[in-house]
């Protein structure tokens, strides 16, 4: 879960990540910056997020994110 506070701090360092819970629904994640981070989740965590996925459920906090990125894993 750090690299991926590492992502997120790299995209938007001015926001809580770890106590913020509702980071697209609050607008702290933009679209341009939500379009970003799933191109960096993909490179360094080798997944793929389909399109029925990028749904604010799985970006308003780190720990849904991390949800997402761990179910994944274990599908590939």
């Amino acid at each position: 879960m750090e690299k991926l506070l590492e992502i997120l701090e790299e995209l938007k360092p001015d926001v809580d990540y770890k106590n913020i819970e509702d980071l697209v629904d609050g607008h702290y994640l933009d679209s341009l910056t939500i379009l970003s981070l799933v191109a960096e989740i993909e490179d360094v965590f080798e997944v793929e997020i389909p399109t029925v996925d990028i749904v604010p459920a799985n970006f308003n906090s780190v720990e849904a994110l991390w949800n997402l990125i761990t179910k994944l894993q274990k599908d590939e």
